[in-house]
């Protein structure tokens, strides 16, 4: 018998055993899919809905079938992916998604008790079980990403692409703003930050002679991290404010820094772990409060600024240049570029409230008198001029105002039909077995019922 065919009746053998080994009172696992040489059971699905459910991930259609066949893609892409020897996973990039899922799971059930309740196990098994499960994700991820890598669109066939759309399947483009922005961020009185640091600097006495670290980040921390006790989970030097990650990473576990000042306050940090190049602390923050008068001397301030940029004496963009605090905008002349997107282009939803308020007041290249508004990224208060550089009304998606949206759906959908044609072309020489309970799902690739 040849060596694969062998493999297939083995394990379709122990599907038979696993299925009757059970009473009728214990949860029954089986070999739900055979593929190749390997297989997808029963309980791989059930620990996947857990853990969706766990991140919040909901479906539309049949969570269970889109698991299966997620599972089975998966498996040919972890196949091939194993034989390439360019492709390879460390234990750190393995390690650091585990966190990461760790990470997730305590954001959406609370705390890290609440995830070992949920799933029935201590975070060190659950971290053993899922190590595996990382691995091939990991391993399908860089197949997939190796299958297009050469995938490339021509303008020519983008304006093919845009042509060739239905009016049905051309996207609806939502009203979309550019702006640029002053801000300023009212100076913190030397009195008002010595205060906070002496008041950080008694709690660390009391932490050093044996009071808990904890108790204090709940009763005076300013960070919502407060309810888990000041506990940040484990992060990387890079997820963190630059003078934060510097203090925090120079720790020894149980060490408690100095008073640390950063974008967001001041804060004393305790190493609790440190596991590779992520570490896990506990913080208190402390946000200084604005003194009433600077406050309002600052917008004083920014209003005379303004007052001159309506006079023609000064032009915006040198008045971000020259007085600006937001050092990702006023070099560019105050325009605001999306983080995500890279785009000079926002949708109302995407900006903060403050913003979109004064924004949709005003008409184009004119300026909004100063407002006090949030900073999205630390939360502190800032005194805020914006100018409409332009506002593009919603409108169905063309070339001239919509090339790189158009780009991407093309691309997409060019790297979608080349994993298509690949995942078809290795079902077609692949041994593949679905269990008749999973025969009737509504699959997206074909092929796997034979």
């Amino acid at each position: 018998m040849h060596k694969s065919n062998l493999i297939v009746v083995i394990l379709i053998i122990f599907s038979s055993i696993s299925y009757h080994g059970f009473s009728q009172d214990k949860t029954i696992d089986q070999i739900i899919a055979v593929i190749g040489g390997n297989i997808v059971m029963k309980s791989e699905i059930e620990a996947i809905v857990l853990q969706n459910q766990a991140q919040g991930i909901t479906s539309e259609g049949d969570m269970k079938c889109e698991i299966f066949e997620n599972l089975l893609v998966e498996k040919l892409l972890v196949a091939e992916a194993e034989l390439d020897t360019n492709i390879v996973v460390t234990d750190n990039q393995i390690n650091q998604q585990l966190d990461m899922r760790i990470d997730y799971f305590m954001q959406h059930l609370g705390s890290e008790r609440e995830v070992e309740r949920y799933f029935g196990k201590s975070i060190a098994q659950l971290k053993s079980e899922l190590n595996d499960v990382i691995r091939n994700e990991i391993l399908s991820s860089q197949m997939r990403s190796k299958i297009i890598e050469n995938i490339k669109v021509t303008p020519s066939e983008v304006r093919q692409f845009h042509r060739n759309l239905s009016d049905s399947e051309i996207p609806m483009v939502n009203t979309q703003f550019e702006y640029a922005q002053i801000t300023m961020v009212p100076k913190i009185s030397e009195v008002e930050e010595n205060r906070i640091k002496d008041e950080l600097r008694r709690i660390k006495k009391r932490v050093e002679d044996g009071e808990n670290f904890s108790m204090f980040a709940v009763l005076h921390s300013d960070c919502p991290s407060a309810r888990e006790g000041g506990d940040l989970g484990f992060f990387g030097r890079a997820q963190m404010d630059p003078a934060f990650s510097a203090a925090a990473f120079n720790l020894r576990p149980g060490q408690v820094s100095n008073v640390v000042k950063s974008d967001f306050g001041f804060h004393l940090i305790q190493m609790i772990e440190r596991r590779g190049d992520r570490v896990r602390c506990k913080h208190i923050l402390l946000k200084p409060r604005v003194d009433a008068e600077i406050k309002v001397n600052t917008v004083t301030k920014m209003d005379s600024i303004v007052n001159e940029i309506r006079k023609e004496n000064l032009t915006f963009a040198d008045a971000a240049r020259r007085f600006s605090h937001d050092k990702d905008s006023r070099t560019n002349g105050g325009v605001v570029v999306h983080p995500m997107s890279l785009s000079s282009r926002f949708e109302i939803n995407d900006l903060p409230p403050e913003v979109s308020k004064n924004l949709t007041q005003l008409n184009t290249n004119e300026i909004s008198d100063p407002f006090i508004a949030i900073n999205t990224t630390n939360q502190r208060e800032e005194i805020v001029v914006v100018r409409l550089v332009n506002k593009i009304e919603a409108h169905k998606a063309n070339l001239t105002l919509d090339y790189p949206l158009l780009n991407d759906m093309f691309l997409q959908k060019k790297e979608e039909a080349a994993i298509q044609k690949w995942i078809s072309e290795r079902q077609a020489k692949t041994y593949i077995r679905i269990d008749p309970v999973y025969q009737n799902c509504d699959y997206k690739f074909g092929q796997w019922i034979k």
